[in-house]
């Protein structure tokens, strides 16, 4: 009688450990597909909240209306003078004539050598006498007597007077300016020691006049609309309430203020662009197109069926279909929705519908910002109206962190489930290949066993 033993081949072994492991990872893999998803979704969340961010950053440029320039101004000529006006400024026309501008005192001394030259005559100090009787005095030592040195101090004292040092072939001078014009920028100089010679009084008749009158200080003049003006600065804030007219130079020209839409224009503008940024992400994450569109397998995005996406973009687009203030409606005011879903803007319209009735379009755009600011705010949080605080605001999150907190809840639990199976998988796939190996270890020392009682048998059987 014989018998064989044999023990499986490491192949077979190999394959059926591999075909345990298929079976235990059975359960993980639509696990590990599901976080896929997940992470997917929350993706999708994230640029339509980064385009929602975005709508509301364009918005605040429409939260306060009274912070939009909403006037133009011009000037026929502006070497002449130059016009800006501000919201509270009234419309209308101003005729400046015979202008001439505000100019500032200036002096020059005589040649003196170079600027590094040193100057005779010993320290000193110089005292400047402003109008109103106000005087400054800008002390020299000794070791800095040099024409740079002094107008280096009396720069330093940032006064009412400034100098610099003008140089040529045939030497250098100080010349000293007022800091500001007009009339009362007038100044005198009186030295000590080596800055003696520097001295300018032309009122008095015993000073020794070391400076040489250059131009004498002078108010801006001109007639506005046939009224005289004058003014010691060349900037006028206040001759005209709102606007402020800068003076360039000498003759005539007209300047006028208008109300323009130009700025809030740009603003609601910005806020169109960003809204279709908006509803563009989110039609990007809902869509679906079928297979005979899709030239293939159909196509879907992450978010289809989610009904929390699909009521934001919806209403995103009511915000500029249902809006109307005093009698004007968006589309008056250029604001309009394709049958895709597309806003448009049309500035003339905008512009012309302002013409007529600039209350109202302003209440609209006031309306605009406050029914996209409500939806923006609801999806990604912010500072909203409470009233619970009195018509104080109160901050909330929005609901795209809720859904994009509990989806990370979800893939939390999921991984959980995924390391647990994995570590009993794992487990069950070592005691497998323990059972294997000690299965294999038993079959081959079975082996070898048969072979030596083999041999002895095929012994006796020779011998009888």
């Amino acid at each position: 009688m014989t018998s064989s033993v044999s023990s499986l081949s490491s192949s077979a072994i190999s394959s059926e450990i591999s075909t345990y492991a298929t079976k235990l990872q059975a359960p993980i893999t639509p696990l590990q597909s599901q976080v896929t998803t997940e992470k997917a979704q929350i993706s999708a969340w994230g640029s339509i909240s980064g385009a929602i961010s975005t709508l509301s950053q364009s918005l605040s440029n429409i939260k306060d209306l009274s912070t939009i320039n909403n006037k133009s101004t011009n000037s026929s000529d502006k070497s002449v003078a130059t016009i800006t006006a501000s919201n509270s400024a009234s419309s209308g026309t101003y005729n400046l004539t015979n202008v001439q501008l505000a100019k500032p005192q200036e002096i020059y001394s005589s040649l003196l050598g170079s600027g590094n030259s040193t100057l005779s005559g010993g320290k000193g100090s110089l005292v400047f006498t402003l109008g109103g009787g106000k005087s400054e005095t800008v002390s020299i030592g000794s070791g800095s007597l040099t024409l740079n040195d002094v107008a280096a101090a009396i720069n330093k004292e940032a006064g009412g007077v400034q100098a610099s040092v003008i140089g040529t072939s045939a030497g250098a001078r100080l010349v000293l300016e007022s800091s500001g014009t007009g009339s009362s920028a007038a100044f005198t100089v009186s030295g000590t020691g080596a800055l003696s010679q520097f001295d300018f009084n032309p009122s008095s008749s015993t000073a020794n006049s070391g400076e040489i009158l250059a131009q004498t200080a002078k108010d801006a003049s001109f007639t506005l609309n046939g009224v005289p003006i004058v003014s010691a600065s060349n900037t006028l804030a206040s001759t005209i309430s709102g606007v402020t007219i800068t003076l360039a130079g000498s003759g005539t020209t007209s300047l006028s203020v208008s109300s323009s839409p130009a700025n809030l224009s740009t603003s609601v503008q910005g806020v169109a662009t960003s809204l279709n940024a908006a509803i563009s992400a989110i039609a990007a994450q809902t869509k679906y197109v079928p297979a005979s569109s899709a030239g293939g397998s159909a196509q879907a995005g992450v978010l289809l069926g989610n009904f929390s996406a699909t009521e934001l973009k919806s209403e995103l687009m009511t915000s500029v279909s249902s809006l109307v203030a005093s009698g004007v409606s968006a589309g008056a005011a250029g604001l309009s929705i394709s049958s895709s879903g597309v806003i448009s803007f049309n500035s003339t319209s905008f512009a012309s519908e302002y013409a007529k009735n600039p209350t109202a379009v302003e209440k609209l755009v006031g309306n605009l910002y406050q029914k996209l600011h409500t939806v923006s705010v609801g999806a990604i949080g912010g500072s909203a109206s409470s009233a619970a605080s009195s018509g104080g605001t109160e901050k909330t999150t929005g609901f795209i962190s809720a859904q994009t907190t509990s989806l990370n809840g979800i893939i939390t639990s999921i991984d959980s489930q995924i390391t647990q199976f994995t570590k009993q998988g794992s487990a069950a796939l070592k005691r497998m290949e323990a059972l294997y190996t000690t299965a294999e270890t038993k079959a081959s020392s079975a082996s070898i066993t048969q072979s030596y009682l083999s041999i002895f048998n095929n012994s006796s059987s020779s011998s009888s």
